[in-house]
């Protein structure tokens, strides 16, 4: 099996967030709360099932899938949209292919020593 990805994660950077929301589509006025933001994610791995739980100040966020699988997500907390996912392993990588009302949609997660990474 692949990375374990079990664990609490709290936010060290976020490099260009700014332009990543901008290009979500995400107003103004969130865009600077959020960029202020220290979240930290709660990941609960259980063979090829997740839940991910991204809770800050401002707003949470909850996810469950089992790889390889789609499911309807619903980004009410991030950006508004509702989009079908399928998260797959890429050698020790979780990536997330998302398709709805916007295009070239996903995330990528990796484990880097004691860091984790979303792109």
């Amino acid at each position: 099996m692949p990375a374990d990805y079990n664990g609490t994660w709290n936010l060290v950077s976020s490099d260009n967030f700014e332009g990543y929301m901008l290009a979500l589509g995400i107003d103004f006025a969130t865009r600077k709360i959020a960029k202020m933001l220290k979240p930290q994610k709660v990941i609960k791995q259980e063979g090829d099932a997740f839940t991910i739980t991204t809770t800050s100040t401002f707003r949470n966020y909850f996810v469950e899938f089992r790889i390889g699988e789609e499911f309807e997500e619903d980004n009410k907390g991030l950006d508004n949209r509702k989009c079908k996912s399928v998260v797959t392993w890429d050698n020790d990588r979780l990536v997330c292919v998302q398709t709805g009302e916007k295009r070239n949609r996903g995330w990528t997660h990796w484990i880097e020593g004691d860091e984790l990474y979303l792109v």
